[in-house]
């Protein structure tokens, strides 16, 4: 028996009934050998860890753009983020830890450059439209290493493509990294704004607080243990009535008060023209796209579609540089 079979065997006799086997995966799209060592969704975290989508997060807006501070989040953290909240929940339910964290880790890989306002600008000007889970999907599924995409489970894919609020994973798994992105953006995007000077724990109705508490870790706790005492023995991840409302009353407050703050997000505009003149611009010269965009233009995809993949895939501080190359001034040198 192998590694690997004897990690299987495991799974099959702690997790629970309603957790997702390894072994029982639905597969790749490419049928390919089964590593000794390593049962299928560990290998799926392991891709997306060394996976160059996943090192350009650490250049990518959460909230704050390009933030001066060394503390505040990036794309990159909230992701780790997500991914302890996750496997927090996952590991006390005894579900498949494996799974929850190779999804929770790919949720965002498609994100834009200058986090939803980068997102926003694609989705208005691209006719095929934009939507940062799709893009993560195709980011697992093609445009890593160099158009061969990196080859995940399907239930790796199900749980990145439905991590938002309309989506509905197929997992337990799924589900648990759908409600850890939310508490994660809760947690860090409040004390970030914290940190800013924007709001003050006081600024918390309170009755919000009379339910969450009144301290960022005081919230996250009471999150993560309502879900975990509630799901408990279930095929399903739910939370306490009180607590999810309570959860749905800050989140309507952060974007009442953080998501559209106008000194918050006063270079969203900004943000978002250069997005879209980026886009424009490898639009109208798709012999300026890198060599892997080409092929994969040549393959048949839309040249539309190419476009939004270059232009998403980069960090904040690259498409400045490529905004700057193509459209601000140099110099005169002799």
């Amino acid at each position: 028996m192998t590694i690997r079979e004897s990690l299987e065997k495991r799974e099959r006799e702690y997790l629970s009934p309603f957790a997702a086997l390894s072994a029982e995966s639905k597969g790749r799209d490419k049928a390919e050998p089964q590593c000794d060592i390593r049962p299928v969704y560990q290998r799926d975290r392991d891709r997306i860890i060394h996976c160059k989508a996943f090192r350009r997060l650490k250049d990518k807006t959460q909230v704050f753009l390009a933030p001066e501070g060394d503390h505040y989040r990036t794309r990159l953290t909230h992701t780790l983020e997500v991914s302890q909240n996750a496997r927090t929940i996952a590991k006390a339910l005894r579900l498949n830890e494996d799974l929850t964290e190779a999804i929770a880790l790919g949720h965002d890989l498609g994100h834009t450059p200058f986090g939803h306002a980068g997102e926003r600008a694609l989705n208005r000007i691209c006719p095929l439209g934009f939507e940062h889970s799709e893009q993560s999907v195709r980011t697992v599924e093609i445009l890593e290493k160099d158009g061969a995409g990196l080859n995940l489970t399907w239930e790796t894919r199900d749980g990145i493509r439905n991590h938002q609020t309309s989506g509905m994973p197929a997992t337990l798994e799924g589900k648990v990294v759908r409600f850890s992105d939310k508490i994660a953006y809760i947690h860090h995007d409040m004390d970030d704004a914290v940190r800013a000077g924007i709001l003050t724990e006081m600024d918390v109705p309170a009755d919000i607080r009379e339910v969450l508490g009144s301290t960022p870790g005081e919230r996250l706790d009471k999150l993560i243990h309502d879900i975990i005492t509630h799901s408990m023995d279930k095929n399903d991840i739910v939370m306490s009535d009180e607590v999810h409302e309570a959860m749905q009353g800050i989140r309507k407050f952060m974007f009442e008060n953080v998501y559209t703050n106008k000194v918050a997000k006063s270079e969203e505009s900004k943000a978002e023209e250069l997005v879209e003149r980026l886009y424009e611009y490898f639009c109208d010269h798709p012999e300026k796209l890198p060599s892997p965009y080409k092929e994969i233009m040549n393959s048949g995809e839309r040249l539309e579609r190419v476009a939004c993949d270059y232009v998403a895939s980069m960090s904040d501080r690259y498409a400045i540089d490529m905004f700057s190359e193509i459209y601000v001034p140099r110099k005169w040198e002799y």
